[in-house]
């Protein structure tokens, strides 16, 4: 009876030694990871001195500003592409400072335009191209994009207002000076470019 309850207390004792570590290894693991966390959330954290007054700046994830950032790459491309006047070295920069932006897909719809005679017609007529963004639809998983925009064409003669839809991709590429958002357009079409009024302007 007595070898009984000996056995009994062993048993008891050492499935409270076993119960007792394993509930102590939670805690500790608990508390690591909450350690874990706070410091990673400090480390986010610095403070910028602002004539001897401490300022609370926070570290973001670059991911969660990404789908701004490329609706201003588009909304940038496009203006640079399209937005021109009637100046031959005005519109060689622009457009070299838009290829930066783009694949060879760009370069290609500039070559098209170019020997379409659209650029040589800006200068005979004194045009003055405004393009307004109307929006821009992203798909972020897809890295897809679609622009809506107008474009006004200022002639000496007239005032052409023309609807402007294009197409394309996004790729994510190191960041640079001539590509401060790090993206790189690719695929690009134009889906629509047609004119929507085509005003007459007084020449007496």
């Amino acid at each position: 009876m007595i070898i009984k309850n000996i056995e009994a207390k062993i048993k008891l004792a050492t499935v409270i030694a076993i119960g007792s570590l394993v509930t102590s290894l939670i805690i500790v693991g608990v508390n690591c990871l909450y350690a874990f966390k706070l410091v990673s959330s400090a480390q986010k954290s610095i403070y910028i001195l602002d004539k001897n007054v401490p300022i609370l700046a926070r570290q973001t994830d670059v991911q969660m500003n990404r789908p701004a950032e490329y609706r201003a790459h588009i909304d940038l491309f496009h203006s640079l592409f399209f937005s021109l006047t009637p100046d031959d070295g005005y519109m060689e920069y622009q457009m070299k400072k838009a290829m930066y932006l783009i694949d060879e897909s760009g370069m290609q719809q500039y070559n098209d335009l170019k020997e379409n005679g659209f650029f040589n017609s800006i200068l005979s007529s004194s045009s003055v191209l405004t393009l307004q963004t109307d929006s821009i639809a992203v798909d972020v998983a897809k890295k897809y994009f679609r622009y809506y925009g107008k474009l006004k064409i200022d002639r000496r003669s007239s005032t052409v207002i023309r609807s402007l839809v294009t197409e394309g991709y996004l790729k994510d590429i190191p960041r640079s000076d001539n590509n401060p958002h790090g993206v790189l357009i690719t695929n690009w079409k134009t889906l629509e470019n047609k004119d929507l009024q085509d005003v007459e302007k007084n020449t007496f």
